[in-house]
């Protein structure tokens, strides 16, 4: 099955691509990823530094055997390193560089020189290190749109069977003691309202699903109550006023992706939900992973442009040595161009 962005009548695109941490694997699954971009989808504009990526190039074709897109025929805005950084090794140089490509590439997108963003990884902690305490690339994203709030959803599409994985987070990074303190009637009626949208853009009346917070999803109040209380009641106002959805749940979180893994695999006869809500960071990005580590995407939907990123991290301890496997980064870039 072509890939979606690849199809000659995908829309037509061009993209932001800020290269992630210096220190890290954003430079190769980047090069890996634009080896063979199709010649009739704009060419994206990669925020780094252009010595530093130069340089990344001849390193690695060295070390790798497949093709790497040379950046002497990439656009570029070049945006120099003011400190040596070295492969593998996070600092505060590397973060701020990070958070200054990430920054230039927004603007990029917010002026209209690019209709979407797709971004590399970036290490929370270097940011830190550099005086840039964000939980992540989602909460500055939302602060230079001046976004309320941007949610996360991971979506992918099955290389065996073509369907399409929609897992919503209803929180995000945050700790899980402080997870029912989050979740509200309010956030849930939201989240929804959010992954209703960017379901119908597959198929007009969705199927969607909600994962329960306790297990059992609360066993009737026996394992906690937050289902019982206001879970359930909120989720059947939202249904009534949204009778274009079909919601299913709250449901047990150790099954509720069950159906979805049918689907995934090519199962004919599945009853998977078009998109589910998780309500914290695990909970639904354990099974994404299971199913589509490669295939996925972190897709930050609430901005007034679309941004997509791999889903995986800096891979430092690999950075510099041509292992990285570009396929989530590859599809990253089809979505963004597919959806954008």
């Amino acid at each position: 099955m072509p890939e979606p962005a690849r199809d000659a009548n995908a829309r037509q695109c061009r993209l932001a691509i800020p290269l992630g941490d210096p220190a890290g694997i954003g430079a190769e699954v980047t090069l890996k990823a634009l080896a063979d971009w199709p010649t009739h989808q704009p060419a994206p504009l990669l925020v780094g530094c252009r010595r530093w990526l130069e340089a990344q190039y001849q390193q690695l074709r060295a070390v790798v055997p497949a093709p790497l897109a040379d950046p002497a025929e990439l656009d570029l805005l070049d945006l120099p390193l003011c400190d040596a950084v070295a492969p593998g090794q996070a600092s505060a140089a590397s973060g701020e560089a990070s958070f200054r490509w990430l920054s230039a590439a927004v603007d990029l997108v917010l002026q209209g020189r690019c209709q979407a963003l797709t971004t590399a990884p970036i290490a929370k902690h270097a940011w830190h290190a550099a005086g840039h305490p964000y939980p992540g690339q989602t909460e500055r994203l939302a602060e230079l749109a001046g976004a309320a709030e941007a949610s996360m959803l991971f979506t992918a599409r099955s290389p065996q069977s073509g369907w399409r994985l929609n897992t919503l987070l209803a929180t995000t990074h945050i700790p899980l003691r402080a997870v029912p303190a989050a979740l509200t009637p309010e956030r849930i009626s939201s989240k929804l309202d959010t992954l209703l949208a960017f379901c119908q853009r597959f198929r007009q009346r969705p199927r969607l699903a909600v994962a329960g917070l306790n297990p059992h999803a609360g066993e009737q109040g026996q394992l906690g109550r937050e289902e019982q209380d206001w879970l359930i009641p909120a989720l059947a106002q939202w249904q009534r006023l949204h009778p274009e959805a079909e919601l299913l749940g709250p449901l047990p979180p150790d099954t509720c992706w069950l159906e979805a893994g049918r689907a995934w695999h090519g199962a004919q006869e599945h009853q998977a939900a078009d998109g589910t809500l998780a309500l914290y960071h695990d909970q639904g990005l354990i099974p994404v992973k299971l199913l589509a580590f490669d295939q996925a995407v972190n897709t930050s939907l609430g901005l007034p442009f679309l941004r997509t990123s791999p889903d995986h991290g800096t891979g430092f301890g690999i950075a510099g040595q041509g292992q990285a496997r570009a396929d989530s980064m590859r599809a990253a870039l089809d979505t963004a161009a597919e959806l954008g």
